[in-house]
């Protein structure tokens, strides 16, 4: 792969971690345990998608948009859910918010997709006995801030490097310290997948972090602009991204220049007409006859499971893609 370095991204719900049960049915329980009933879970499903779909037209961004924030915003949307459910005129318990903005913010509420800790550390590793190129690991998701203690939560290291960040510039001495390095959240950027914008602004981060990263490996000098550390002999970029919502993940990434993968199903493309390579036929294929280095279209990869592509990249990896 020569000198083209890695920028792999991830969404994050449903793609690095799941709710451990359906989320309307985690909002019931912990409403039972604080004496709430009479209702089924279906209403409840119901009530939570009108009084999110209404917050978010009053406080576009979870809340961002209008100086709210997205606790506060929250807050509103599960007390709305509710009090639709039990009428205007009874009081709610007032351990519900906190107990449910608690749960959906750590692994009570989300697992982990299989073995992603693991498979990431094991990819690193596998790249830095390479010493050929640099790979950077991100979080791209339309969300609030609670992804990065979500994903700490679940046992994964993260950088506290965010779009909008104030470290500047990257220190390149904590790159290996992290599973996650960088993370672009519609919350911090303004703009969610599909915009082409959100992608644009990881590709930036990315490009101040590999450069210093490299230059520290190699025993070169660093220079630090306004755009961030450099390099004088840069390596290109292979962009990744890796996501489970085809409109949003697979669209908005080709569209903004990235190579796509795809985890889920033929269904769940939803009659979409897009030219998709199966993972399960690229057993043999290294990562140069998968992505060409040159001016050519994005490629889109379909795969089973986060874990499988994560293995399959692996293993291009350790035969020198």
């Amino acid at each position: 792969m020569g000198r083209r370095n890695l920028l792999l991204c991830f969404d994050a719900f449903g793609t690095l971690f799941k709710p451990r049960q359906p989320i309307a049915e985690q909002y019931a329980a912990v409403a039972r345990e604080c004496g709430l009933n009479g209702f089924t879970t279906e209403q409840l499903q119901a009530a939570f998608k009108t009084a999110f779909s209404g917050e978010s037209k009053a406080h576009p961004n979870y809340g961002r948009a209008t100086g709210m924030g997205a606790e506060k915003w929250w807050t509103n949307v599960i007390h709305k859910t509710f009090q639709h459910l039990i009428g205007a005129s009874r009081k709610l318990p007032e351990a519900l918010a906190p107990r449910l903005l608690h749960r959906f913010s750590s692994r009570e509420g989300y697992s982990l997709a299989p073995q992603v800790d693991s498979l990431l550390r094991s990819l690193k590793h596998r790249r830095q006995q390479q010493q050929r190129s640099s790979i950077a690991v991100g979080v791209i998701t339309n969300s609030d801030d609670r992804v990065p203690s979500i994903l700490s939560s679940l046992g994964l290291r993260v950088s506290p490097l965010r779009f909008g960040s104030s470290i500047k510039p990257v220190d390149p001495s904590s790159h290996d310290e992290y599973d996650i390095d960088l993370l672009c959240l519609s919350y911090d950027v303004g703009f969610a997948k599909p915009d082409r914008r959100i992608f644009d602004a990881a590709e930036d981060m990315a490009n101040q972090l590999l450069p210093a990263a490299a230059a520290q490996e190699e025993g070169k000098p660093v220079r630090v602009s306004n755009s961030g550390p450099a390099t004088e002999d840069a390596a290109s970029l292979l962009k990744l991204y890796v996501g489970d919502e085809f409109e949003k993940d697979v669209v908005g990434a080709r569209d903004a220049g990235w190579n796509a993968v795809f985890v889920g199903t033929d269904a769940d493309i939803g009659g979409q007409d897009i030219d998709m390579l199966d993972l399960d036929r690229l057993d043999t294929s290294g990562l140069e006859e998968v992505f060409p280095d040159k001016d050519t279209s994005p490629v889109t990869i379909r795969a089973d499971s986060t874990q499988a592509f994560l293995k399959w990249l692996i293993e291009r990896s350790a035969a020198g893609g």
